[in-house]
């Protein structure tokens, strides 16, 4: 067939990409090899609309073990031998249209992301967002993912530890399903994403290859239209069961000595993992296809080069050694064929029946090499004026208290998720300590190190529509304030950037104000960004999502006697809010949902202020004097306080102690850098003293009672009344 522009353009390729290939090639390419550069300059694996921006983060300092996107996944030092490997994943798309195979497929892949650099995943995370939960098909999507990451999960064997659920009505057409894992590997027993060695054989192993998920990066490139279900061969489909065997074989013969490395056959398949391994050690290979192993008959080149069928892995063995690694394989039960050998001259070749079919330079392929780079034009969105223009005094304060919050409460977003964590295993491995005993991050031990991980997922995105910038800053700050509320240190962070079509200058500008934003504050709390991934094109007909640039976190606790939780422990305790009320109800719950305001400001966030408050927050609790911390998020003051006494059906009398804010703004505005704390009545004294030298405001608004609610002198009733309405409002909808 006649390669033309064309043919370039329905592989969404541009016109200027298909003659920047013609000039690396020195030749028009033929139509296999125009597919191989359509996956990986797709944007899903080049990152060549946002690699720019993003260089622009920490991307080192602090305990990086390598460097940032060297590697499948981040690597950190937690002392004692050991390292934490994590990372974050979106599978938006896929979800999209088969929301249990898109989001089973979401979890598996980033599952091999961490144990191919020869870790053990111990736990993972989700951040789950949809439309409006009132709309049929928005429970259909709900159910769908839900399941789809409880099945692969469940049956894979690593625990679910914790997440975000959102509901906003842009995320209607486009869900996001944003998948993390978290491993731990010991010192020398990492593994590279290389190729190296002329003569080193190269292994395919795993699942044999299907015609399922070809084309899937570029798929993930491209905005989903009334067409899209006609793409369904680019969702994946998973078998959590041969994950595993892959898991533990994978682990195994990393024990041989025989890898020289090893790669998630992920996005864009086999011509993805053959050319980043080549590119990166300088290197070519010679593959013949004809010996990759199949699930369909009479597969051509192309296919298989693109195919993103699950649980497969490309390997480098040493060669001498492959009778080691072919038993590992044999013993587990997994095929493992020898597909072809590292060559010299850094072209990969590949070969069907002895015929060449694409021969094509590894490093023009990869990013950081040949693929394409832009700088996208970006100006300010016209509804920012509408965001500014806010104005609270046009809103009528909470003229019933009491009732206003029994709506909160029952308000998706801020309800308990019980109805989706309940179908996750979270107890399996029985390192997970934050089932019995709840904190704002979730604690896992990790095993053989003496210490636990402390992690979590943020973003809210209403935040970040209102101002990018301070946004993205609030989710990293959340983040941290979360495990350091838990008894942890911050240590790095993998981030998800979730946004529109990067061509539209206002999308584009949520994006680079996001990434400023982000960087500021990963600055400030010395994380720097391991990785991570950028899914671009989530739109809706109506428009873009809202811009959700969600934090991965992960945090040190040295020592669990340090780890803090978040209920209140103890009739009589003293209640004790850290951190300044302020007269803010932009972009809350209360303002958007109940309100109905579309357009309003983001809440009140100081970096430096927040910075302070958590060294404050870590050493009250390292000098054990507090009994729970809880930072306010969504729903403001009143929801932390009802969420930190669901757990032990404890109550509180609390007050407003006078007050000249409005009502509304002190219970239910979610202005930042604020935590609720519990004390015996003794501690208050030292506790005010100790946050004086940190300049953090300490407002002492009332007592845990045994079960009674009682807000400015009102009685509101019991507890475990409280208790039932947050936490059947969401299976109430379904």
């Amino acid at each position: 067939m006649e390669i033309t522009v064309k043919t370039a353009q329905q592989l969404r390729l541009t016109e200027g990409e298909f003659e920047s290939i013609k000039q690396k090639l020195g030749r028009t390419p033929n139509f296999t090899e125009l597919c191989a550069f359509s996956g990986m300059w797709s944007e899903h694996c080049s990152y060549k609309n946002s690699i720019k921006w993003l260089k622009t983060l920490p991307r080192d300092g602090g305990r990086m073990l390598v460097a940032a996107g060297e590697e499948n996944a981040g690597l950190m030092d937690i002392g004692n031998d050991y390292g934490v490997v994590f990372k974050i994943e979106s599978h938006n798309h896929p979800s999209a249209l088969e929301p249990f195979q898109g989001a089973a497929t979401g979890v598996g892949g980033i599952q091999r992301d961490i144990f191919t650099m020869g870790a053990r995943p111990i736990a993972s995370l989700n951040s789950l967002r949809f439309g409006n939960l009132e709309d049929a098909k928005t429970k259909r999507l709900l159910a769908g993912v839900v399941h789809g990451i409880g099945h692969y999960g469940n049956c894979f064997g690593v625990p679910t530890v914790g997440g975000e659920l959102y509901f906003e009505d842009c995320y209607h057409t486009n869900p996001l399903v944003n998948a993390m894992s978290v491993g731990i590997v010991k010192a020398g027993k990492t593994v590279s994403a290389i190729a190296l060695g002329k003569g080193n054989p190269v292994f395919f192993v795993g699942s044999a290859t299907g015609k399922d998920g070809i084309g899937g990066a570029s798929f993930a490139s491209a905005e989903i239209t009334a067409d899209s279900a006609e793409e369904l061969p680019a969702v994946q489909v998973g078998d959590p069961f041969q994950e595993k065997k892959l898991l533990e074989a994978c682990l195994e013969v990393i024990e041989t000595g025989g890898v020289v490395g090893m790669q998630d056959m992920g996005a864009a398949g086999i011509i993805c993992s053959t050319a980043e391994m080549s590119a990166k050690g300088g290197v070519g290979m010679r593959i013949d296809l004809d010996k990759v192993p199949t699930r369909q008959q009479n597969m051509k080149a192309w296919e298989l080069l693109l195919s993103e069928s699950q649980e497969r892995m490309l390997m480098v063995v040493e060669k001498g050694k492959e009778k080691e690694v072919l038993a590992v394989f044999e013993k587990w039960d997994l095929s493992c064929s020898n597909i072809g050998e590292v060559t010299e001259d850094g072209l990969l070749d590949f070969y069907m029946h002895g015929v060449l079919e694409a021969s094509l330079p590894a490093y023009e392929l990869v990013l950081g090499g040949g693929a394409p780079v832009y700088e996208r034009a970006y100006q300010a969105p016209a509804y920012l004026a509408k965001v500014n223009a806010f104005d609270m005094n046009t809103i009528a304060d909470t003229s019933n208290l009491q009732e206003t919050v029994k709506a909160m409460v029952q308000l998706p977003n801020i309800a308990s998720k019980r109805w989706v964590y309940t179908q996750y295993d979270s107890m399996v491995g029985a390192a997970n300590t934050s089932t019995n005993a709840p904190s704002d991050a979730a604690i896992v031990l990790a095993k053989g190190t003496g210490k636990a991980l402390a992690m979590t997922v943020d973003c809210n995105s209403k935040y970040v529509y209102a101002d990018p910038e301070k946004g993205a800053m609030i989710a990293v700050a959340e983040a941290a304030r979360n495990i350091v509320c838990s008894g942890g240190e911050p240590i790095g962070v993998t981030n998800c950037l979730n946004f529109g079509n990067p061509y539209d200058p206002e999308v584009y500008y949520q994006f680079v104000k996001s990434v400023e934003g982000m960087g500021a504050a990963c600055r400030k709390f010395n994380t720097p960004v391991t990785g991570g991934n950028v899914s671009f094109y989530n739109q809706n007909p109506d428009g873009p999502v809202f811009p959700t640039p969600t934090i991965g976190m992960v945090g040190i606790v040295e020592d669990m006697n340090n780890r803090m939780t978040l209920d209140f422990k103890q009739e009589g305790d003293t209640i004790v809010l850290l951190g300044q009320q302020r007269n803010d109800i932009g972009s809350s719950e209360y303002v958007n949902k109940l309100k109905g305001v579309a357009f309003s400001s983001a809440p009140y966030f100081d970096l430096d202020e927040e910075f302070q408050l958590q060294q404050l927050v870590a050493s009250l609790i390292k000098s054990k004097k507090v009994k729970s911390a809880h930072d306010i998020s969504e729903g403001g003051l009143i929801v932390t306080l009802l969420e930190s006494a669901f757990f032990n059906n404890k109550g509180f009398n609390v007050s407003s102690n006078n007050s000249d804010l409005r009502k509304d703004a002190y219970w239910l505005g979610e202005a930042q850098s604020r935590v609720v704390v519990s004390c015996t009545a003794d501690q208050v004294a030292d506790m005010e003293q100790l946050a004086k030298t940190f300049g953090i405001t300490t407002t002492t608004i009332g007592k845990v009672t045994d079960g009674e609610v009682v807000v400015d002198n009102e009685n509101w009733g019991s507890i475990a009344n409280w208790k039932n309405e947050y936490d059947t409002a969401i299976e109430k909808k379904l």
